[in-house]
């Protein structure tokens, strides 16, 4: 004997059906930054509450010494030119930078001559002042992972220190919340 059948389930609209693959997307989406953020933050190198202050010159020959700085945000992005993730995040920076002129956005490379980086500098679209680290600013900031982003308020002070890539959201809010 036949068993009865169960009538059709009633299957969701194809809207319906969009709308919850968006809203799970979405959901992976704001997971993923969720958990950049929190992995980049326990990398980070430990930092003193005041930012170690140094003197860089920019490619441009400017003269960059941190203290000096004191009434503005800067954002100290350490990278690298053979750095792949340093390069996924450059056009975020490039962005903020142009967005943003009341904040110092200073590329600090840790590799590559004042020539390479030259030739770097516009071939990876940087639109902010780059220098070249020295040894001791590098120790100073304990950088061991690239790249690495600290973001220095108005008064000095590091307010934030992440390891990994910044995306524009994660710049966005980490500078808002320190200004």
């Amino acid at each position: 004997m036949d068993e009865p059948t169960a009538p059709d389930a009633p299957t969701a609209s194809p809207l319906r059906r969009l709308l919850r693959l968006g809203a799970e997307l979405l959901a992976m989406v704001l997971l993923g930054l969720i958990l950049m953020e929190v992995v980049g933050r326990i990398r980070a190198p430990d930092l003193p509450e005041l930012a170690p202050d140094f003197a860089l010159n920019t490619l441009d020959g400017e003269r960059i010494v941190l203290s000096e700085l004191r009434g503005q945000v800067v954002i100290l992005n350490f990278w690298a030119t053979w750095c792949a993730p340093c390069r996924v995040e450059i056009p975020t920076f490039s962005r903020f930078a142009e967005a943003n002129p009341d904040v110092l956005v200073l590329g600090i490379a840790t590799d590559g001559s004042e020539a390479e980086l030259r030739v770097a500098g516009p071939a990876l679209g940087i639109r902010y002042p780059i220098a070249r680290a020295d040894a001791a600013t590098v120790a100073a900031y304990g950088i061991s992972t690239l790249p690495t982003t600290v973001i220095v308020d108005a008064e000095g002070r590091v307010h934030t220190a992440h390891s990994g890539i910044m995306l524009d959201p994660q710049l966005a809010l980490a500078v808002a919340r320190a200004r």
